[in-house]
């Protein structure tokens, strides 16, 4: 007999962007008994942004608890059903990291549903319990098996290497320096060039970025990359928040050998074939250069240092663009093409959740602190 699960998932900012939580639940199609059910907050954030959050925490129950049923995913919300169901284009940046990360945990069978508000009723209230609770001083999480747990089908580790997180994650709370000359002229700027300094503007980035850490809860650590610009953009942030700077020579940017200096067009110009090579392959470095396949292999070691060193804790590393869109692509365990469809702001906060068992969880991207 073939397993009917319906999901059900909502998500909501209390300003648009604001404090936001998401709310999601699966339940028997059969029987509409629930199986299980979440509630989360998830600091600040859009309401498109909390609604994906509330599909992939609704996707991943699913997995865990149903990974052979067939699906229907029922939301109110237009935009999020219409892109995951291909009708609609994903244009926002912030949403695309999202929309992998839930087609990832999608079973080969998926109906996709809009309803009206008044039939997501469920989903909606575990989202305000869960900003309920963190107002009242909670942990923001709600999260209760429901009666038909016990009668699901138990979910087993799938070809895609995917189960259940286990154990206390370690945040990484990915922070790009603030800018500087180089980022303004909008030059190639990597290890061994000319390592500019930060500016006055990107002083004031990196105050707002501490500022903002301090909002959401603190953090246990700072660690940085080796070069001026983050070592400068950490040391404001720590002083802020009364921490030390650790160095991780792994979170460098990567070497661009001859290219640094020049803007896009100058080295189009000036190397066509090496620059046509160097976009055709990430395993092709720019003249005198660095692979990105190889940022991407420092990039692991250095991420596994940090989960060693500070495990159980959140810590902010302060790196540069190429580093912080490699470490999205292993948690999202995404194709190297992931990094040429992403924008990263100077002095902009990813934050990426990773278990003890290997699991990771991207709980936001790109925000730039005001």
């Amino acid at each position: 007999m073939t397993v009917r699960v319906i999901v059900e998932a909502d998500g909501g900012s209390r300003g648009n962007p604001g404090q936001a939580s998401y709310g999601a639940l699966i339940r028997d199609a059969d029987t509409g008994q629930i199986i299980d059910q979440r509630g989360e907050t998830i600091g600040i954030a859009t309401n498109n942004v909390a609604e994906y959050r509330g599909l992939i925490a609704g996707l991943e129950m699913a997995r865990e608890h149903t990974p052979d049923a067939e699906l229907e995913v029922r939301m109110d919300s237009k935009l999020v059903i219409e892109q995951m169901a291909g009708r609609w284009k994903v244009k926002h940046v912030d949403m695309k990291p999202l929309v992998l990360q839930a087609q990832q945990l999608l079973p080969p069978s998926v109906t996709w549903t809009w309803v009206p508000r008044e039939q997501n009723t469920a989903a909606d209230a575990l989202a305000n319990a869960a900003l309920d609770d963190q107002a009242a001083g909670g942990s923001g999480l709600v999260a209760e098996p429901g009666p038909a747990r016990r009668k699901a089908t138990k979910a087993s580790v799938t070809s895609t290497g995917w189960s259940a997180a286990r154990g206390e994650p370690t945040t990484i709370i990915l922070l790009r320096h603030g800018v500087t000359e180089s980022t303004d002229r909008r030059v190639f700027s990597g290890s061994g060039g000319s390592d500019p300094a930060l500016t006055e503007i990107g002083e004031e980035q990196a105050a707002r970025a501490a500022a903002w850490l301090e909002r959401h809860g603190g953090i246990d650590a700072v660690v940085s990359s080796p070069m001026q610009r983050t070592r400068q953009t950490a040391g404001i942030v720590a002083a802020i928040l009364g921490r030390d700077v650790d160095i991780d020579e792994g979170l460098a940017e990567t070497a661009f050998g001859d290219w640094d200096g020049f803007t896009f067009a100058e080295i189009q110009e000036r190397w066509p074939s090496e620059m046509t090579a160097w976009l055709g392959s990430t395993a092709v470095p720019p003249p005198g250069g660095e692979a990105f396949d190889d940022v991407d292999a420092r990039i692991a070691v250095a991420r596994e240092r940090i989960l060693q060193a500070y495990a159980g804790k959140t810590v902010v590393a302060v790196s540069h663009v190429t580093p912080i869109k490699l470490l999205l692509r292993q948690a999202l365990d995404a194709p190297m093409s992931l990094i040429y469809r992403m924008e990263l702001d100077a002095a902009s906060i990813t934050t990426i959740a990773w278990w003890p068992d290997g699991n990771s969880s991207v709980r936001n991207f790109n925000i730039v602190p005001e």
